[in-house]
C-alpha cells in the first residue's frame, strides 16, 4: 500500500499536510485533495480527521491546559511576540502559501495581511500585560475584577482570509491563558499549518495550540459538541452556525459567531463623488469574498447617473489575471462549487428582470466578472442573500428615511458604509443603522481594539481588545471584607 505524502511544496516552500496535535504531528488514515484556485493544481493531500483526532485534540488542550494557564501573563505575552516575530520572519513564505491556496492577491498577503497576522499577536499581548479593572468598594468592602482563564477552546475559521482570521481568534484565544484547538477551512488549510510550526519554534508548550483538518460535521461536531471544550468561536456561514448552536446547546458553550453579510453602502448627494466611487470599488477586493464588503450600493436618485457612469469606468479598468502577478487587481474565486454558487445568483437574477451594467458571467477557470446588477427589488434574492463574489446590486433612493429603510432591510446587519460630506447627516444616519461597524467615508479601517461582530443573523457577541477577554476567559469578582470585620450572616 503506497504512504500518501505527508508534505505539500508549494514554490519551494514545504507544508506539512499532518494534523498538529499535542505538539507532535499525527497523520490519518484517510486525506482529502488541496487544490488551488489559480490553476486548478493539485497543492497536496491533507489529513482528513474524525471524531477520533478531534478526540486527540481535545485531550492534548486538556492536558496542556492548567500549565498554560499557570503561566504568567508576561511570559505568555513573551511567547506571544516570539509568535509575531516568526511569523514575519517567515512573511515570503506565508504570503505565498497563501496566494496558491486560496487564490487572494499576492501582494496584499505581503504588504497588508501577513504583517496584520503579526500585529494580531502582538496587539494582544501587550492588551493583556495592561488588562485590569480598578477595584471598587460596596459598603467598605473590595470588589476585585480578574479574567480567569477559561479551558480548551474550539475555533473554526474560514476560507477567504485564512491565517489573519484565524490569528484574530487564536492570538487572544492564548493571551487569556487558555488552549486551543483550531480546525482550518478544507478550502485553505495550509497556512494554519505553518502557524503551528511557528508556534512551537516561538516556544509554545506543546499541546496549547492544536491543529486539526477536516470537512465540516466529520471533525466539527465532535469538536462543538465536545464536553470539555469551553468557548466555541466560529466565522462562516449561518446554516453552520446553527448547527454549531444546536451542537454546543447539550453543554451549554459559550459562543461568539462571525457570520455573513449584505451590507449597504449609502451614498448621498453630498458625497465627494470620487471618494464614493472608489469605496464601492474597493468592494470587489478578494474577489467579493468579504463578509463585510458593503454589496449593496445605495445611490441618491439625483446622481445615480453620474456616479454609475464613472463607477463602471473605474470597475471596466480592473485587472483579472493571477494573484501572484503585481499588476493583477481581482484574483480567483476558490472552488467550482463556490464559482457555480456565484453565477446562480447571478443568472436567476437576471432571469429575474435584473440588468447587468458590466459583467454577469463567469470568466476561463475560476474567474467570475466584476458584476454590477440593476433593477432589482428589495425583496429579491441577490439583494437579501449573501453571494460572496465579485457582485453589487444598486438601487436608488429619494429621502434620507429611505436610504435607512433600504439598508436596514435584510436579516444580515455585520456593517455599513456611508459616503457624505455633511458631518450631522452622517452622524443622524450611523445612529439609525443596524450594524456591527458602520464606516463614514472609509471602508475596512479595524482597530483591534474596537469591538467587532454582527448584529441580527450576522452574529451573536463581539470580540476585539477587552470584549476578547470578555469572552475567552471567566469573568470573577472577589469580595474582600474590610480588615478585622466579620459578617456572620
Amino acid at each position: 500500500m503506497t504512504r500518501e505524502p505527508e508534505a505539500a511544496v508549494i514554490a519551494g516552500v514545504t507544508v506539512d499536510t499532518r494534523h498538529w496535535i499535542g505538539g507532535e504531528r499525527v497523520a490519518s488514515t484517510e486525506t482529502f485533495t488541496n487544490i488551488s484556485p489559480i490553476d486548478g493544481s493539485v497543492l497536496g493531500s491533507i489529513a482528513r480527521g474524525t471524531a477520533m483526532e478531534a478526540a486527540a485534540a481535545m485531550a492534548a488542550a486538556k492536558a496542556a491546559f492548567p500549565g498554560w494557564a499557570a503561566t504568567p501573563r508576561a511570559e505568555r505575552a513573551r511567547i506571544l511576540h516570539a509568535i509575531a516575530d516568526g511569523v514575519e520572519k517567515r512573511l515570503e513564505e506565508l504570503a505565498i502559501v497563501e496566494t496558491c491556496d486560496n487564490g487572494a492577491l499576492l501582494r496584499s498577503h505581503r504588504r497588508g495581511v501577513m504583517p496584520r497576522v503579526a500585529h494580531n499577536f502582538r496587539f494582544f499581548a501587550d492588551w493583556l500585560l495592561q488588562l485590569e479593572h480598578e477595584d471598587f468598594e460596596t459598603r467598605g468592602h473590595t470588589n476585585h475584577v480578574s479574567w480567569d482563564p477559561a479551558g480548551p477552546c474550539v475555533l473554526i475559521t474560514p476560507w477567504n482570509a485564512p491565517l489573519m482570521l484565524a490569528t484574530w481568534k487564536v492570538a487572544p484565544a492564548l493571551a487569556a491563558g487558555n488552549t486551543v484547538i483550531l480546525k482550518p477551512a478544507e478550502w485553505s488549510p495550509l497556512t494554519a499549518s505553518l502557524l503551528a510550526d511557528i508556534a512551537a519554534e516561538a516556544g509554545l508548550p506543546a499541546g496549547v495550540l492544536n491543529v486539526v483538518q477536516g470537512y465540516g460535521a466529520e471533525i466539527g461536531d465532535a469538536l462543538t459538541s465536545h464536553p470539555d471544550a469551553r468557548r466555541i468561536s466560529f466565522t462562516g456561514s449561518v446554516p453552520t452556525a446553527k448547527r454549531i448552536a444546536a451542537s454546543a446547546a447539550a453543554n451549554l458553550t459559550p459562543l461568539s459567531l462571525e457570520l455573513g453579510g449584505k451590507s449597504p453602502l449609502l451614498i448621498f448627494a453630498d458625497a465627494d463623488l470620487d471618494l464614493a466611487v472608489d469605496l464601492a470599488v474597493e468592494q470587489y477586493d478578494n474577489a467579493g469574498q468579504v463578509c463585510l464588503a458593503g454589496t449593496r450600493l445605495l445611490v441618491e436618485e439625483s446622481i445615480a447617473e453620474e456616479f454609475t457612469s464613472r463607477f463602471v469606468e473605474r470597475a471596466s479598468a480592473l485587472k483579472q489575471g493571477d494573484p501572484r502577478d503585481e499588476a493583477t487587481d481581482i484574483g480567483p474565486n476558490i472552488h467550482p462549487r463556490q464559482l457555480e454558487k456565484i453565477d446562480g445568483f447571478v443568472q436567476r437574477a437576471l432571469a429575474a428582470g435584473a440588468r447587468a451594467v458590466i459583467g454577469g458571467h463567469r470568466e476561463d477557470r475560476q474567474f467570475y466578472t466584476p458584476t454590477l446588477l440593476t433593477d432589482v427589488a428589495q425583496d429579491s434574492e441577490i439583494v437579501q442573500e449573501e453571494v460572496f463574489g465579485p457582485v453589487l446590486t444598486l438601487q436608488t433612493f429619494a429621502t434620507e428615511e429611505e436610504a435607512v429603510r433600504l439598508a436596514n432591510g435584510t436579516r444580515f446587519a455585520l456593517a455599513a458604509t456611508v459616503a457624505t460630506g455633511d458631518p450631522e447627516r452622517a452622524e443622524h444616519v450611523s445612529g439609525q443603522l443596524v450594524a456591527g461597524t458602520v464606516w463614514i467615508n472609509c471602508f475596512f479601517v479595524r482597530d483591534l481594539q474596537a469591538p467587532f461582530g454582527g448584529s441580527r443573523q450576522s452574529g451573536v457577541g463581539r470580540e476585539g481588545g477587552t470584549w476578547s477577554f470578555d469572552f475567552y476567559c471567566d469573568l470573577k469578582n472577589t469580595v474582600t471584607a474590610p480588615k478585622g470585620w466579620t459578617n456572620h450572616g
